[in-house]
Parts: structure tokens; C-alpha cells; sequence
């Protein structure tokens, strides 16, 4: 099969085509025949080698496929039209998947759309409705709301009957953030953002806050969480470490937390994989939640799509074509 491969940690070139073994499933995994593979930052760090591949994980990218069932499982038949959360191996024309973390690709949904799905579907749920405890009626807010994962919290907390605020780094991104339900979205170059929050809600803060910022945004993100508020970590664009007001956790009984979604276990995205079917597909074929496709690339052009990527110029999902 074609499949891309990084032939050694580097840039975007280090991206390139190649012939590998079509993957043979191991037990509780099918096969996919894949349409289309979404893009994701991890790609980027693990082309950079700043994101080590999981043990026993394909060495190809690509976190998220979508296609057609060609070797089945107890789960899944031949010729299933499904999208899958993977651990690796989704810059290929052939993807083994374990078959819990699969989901059937939504009704009305194209495999390109349905492929931009899982990775920040799964995210989000697994952080912000699981871990942070996202209860209808509470507030978001969405650091970086025009990424992947941007996108899919604001999307999916307005539809589960949320207020969601937004920062994202120009005013057309912030206008992109209302559209897709943002009460109000902030430009992080242009506005003190933990100011304007502050007075959006009256200075009681937020519930909830979903970050992939860190270092210096964390004190801030503190002063405008809502008492009992919780804040959970995805990534730390702006560095690891970070000043903490213990006090203030504790007087206004703050909850921080964080996680990683690759390295869980099958039977953890298992659960994930349920709720989302359960609360989050029948939203999207309703037309609550539309994915937000920015642009999409052949397989072969896999280094255009991350030069794209790490350019962040996009709004919404990067998506390669197979």
C-alpha cells in the first residue's frame, strides 16, 4: 500500500510517500480501507520527534481515519462505513483500528468530514465532559478556538447547552468562533482577554476552561475561573511550567487537570468512543454540529498540509485525501 512515513525527525519535508505492508489487524481490531485521514498537531511533534510513537504503535501518522471496513471484527461488518480514533498508521491507504474506538461515519456525513471527527471528539469528551465535568447551564472557555480542537468544544458545548467564550489570535478567527456559537471570542493579540471575560460574566468567571496554553496564561486563567471552577490541560503551547496561587485554589476550591489521549487504553477510548455515539452523533446528523473543514490535501502532499498546519493560518480541520 501507499502510505507516508517520516523518514527522519525534521520538518515538513522529512514527510514522504512510500510503499509499506498492508497492516494485518490484531484481535479486537478490523481493517479500514481509508477515504480520508485527519490531520492533527501530534503529527506535527511527532515528525519534530518531540512525540514519541506508543509501544507497539505504527510509526506512520495519522491519529484519525475514516473509510470502509474491509477486515471485520465482532463489532463491525465488511463494508461498514466507519471513522476511527487510532494510535498511529492513518497516512496510509489501509489502517488497522481497534474496533471500540470506531463509530459509525454520521448520516449526511462525507468520509472527509467524518475523518476530522474522532481525534478532537474524543479529546474534547474525554477532558471536557469527563474530566472537567461539564454539567448544561455552565460556562467554557475554549483557549485556541479556532484549532481542530477548538472548533469541536465550542461546537459541541453550545449544542449541550453551554455559554462558550473563545480566544483566538485575529479578529476573523474570533468572528469564526461566534459563528460557530461563541457567545463572545477574544483576540489574545488585541485584547486582555482575561479582562473582557471577567465583564462578560458579570466577574463570576467561567466554569470550565480548556487549555492548550499554559505557562504564563495560567495565573490568568485562575483569576477567571468561577468558584469550584475547573481547568484541564491538553497542551502547553506557551511552555510547561507556570506560576500557581495556592491560596487561591484552595479559597475558591479550584480543580486542575490534565491528559494525554494517545497512550489510554483501548478500553478507555472504548467508553469514549459509547458516550460519543450515546450524546454526540445524534447532535451531529441533527445539524447541531457541523465539522469544519478548512482545506484538504492529497495523501501524496501530507508535508503542504503540515507546513498549513504549523503556519495556523486555518480555521477548522486539515484533512488528507487517499
Amino acid at each position: 500500500m501507499h502510505a507516508v512515513e517520516i523518514t527522519k525527525p525534521g520538518g515538513p519535508e522529512v514527510l514522504q510517500l512510500t510503499e509499506r505492508p498492508q497492516p494485518r489487524p490484531k484481535a479486537g481490531e478490523i481493517l479500514i480501507k481509508v477515504a480520508a485521514a485527519g490531520v492533527n498537531r501530534p503529527d506535527v511533534l511527532q515528525r519534530t520527534g518531540n512525540y514519541p510513537v506508543p509501544p507497539g504503535a505504527s510509526d506512520i501518522p495519522g491519529l484519525e481515519v475514516a473509510g470502509e471496513v474491509v477486515e471485520p471484527g465482532n463489532l463491525w461488518k465488511r463494508g461498514d462505513k466507519v471513522c476511527a480514533l487510532v494510535s498511529g498508521g492513518g497516512y496510509a491507504e489501509y489502517c488497522a483500528a481497534p474496533e471500540a474506538q470506531a463509530l459509525p461515519v454520521p448520516k449526511g456525513l462525507t468520509p472527509v468530514q467524518a475523518a476530522s471527527l474522532p481525534e478532537t471528539f474524543f479529546t474534547v469528551w474525554a477532558n471536557v465532559y469527563d474530566r472537567a465535568k461539564l454539567v448544561p447551564g455552565e460556562s467554557l472557555l475554549v483557549q485556541g478556538g479556532t484549532s481542530g480542537i477548538g472548533v469541536s468544544a465550542i461546537q459541541m458545548a453550545a449544542a449541550t447547552g453551554n455559554r462558550v467564550f473563545a480566544t483566538a489570535g485575529s479578529d476573523e478567527k474570533c468572528a469564526a468562533c461566534v459563528r460557530l456559537g461563541a457567545e463572545k471570542a477574544f483576540n489574545y493579540k488585541t485584547q486582555d482577554w482575561a479582562t473582557e471575560l471577567l465583564a462578560a460574566t458579570g466577574n463570576k468567571g467561567v466554569n470550565v476552561i480548556l487549555d492548550m496554553v499554559g505557562g504564563d496564561y495560567v495565573p490568568k486563567e485562575l483569576r477567571c475561573l468561577a468558584d469550584d471552577g475547573r481547568l484541564v490541560f491538553i497542551a502547553y503551547l506557551r511552555g510547561p511550567k507556570a506560576e500557581l496561587n495556592i491560596d487561591a485554589v484552595m479559597r475558591r476550591r479550584l480543580t486542575i487537570s490534565g491528559s494525554t489521549l494517545r497512550p489510554r487504553p483501548v478500553e478507555f477510548k472504548g467508553r469514549v468512543a459509547q458516550a460519543l455515539r450515546e450524546k454526540v452523533w445524534p447532535l451531529i446528523e441533527a445539524g447541531r454540529i457541523k465539522p469544519e473543514i478548512y482545506r484538504t490535501f492529497p495523501l501524496a502532499q501530507a508535508a503542504d498540509a503540515h507546513r498549513l498546519m504549523e503556519s495556523s493560518q486555518h480555521i477548522g480541520k486539515l484533512v488528507l485525501t487517499v
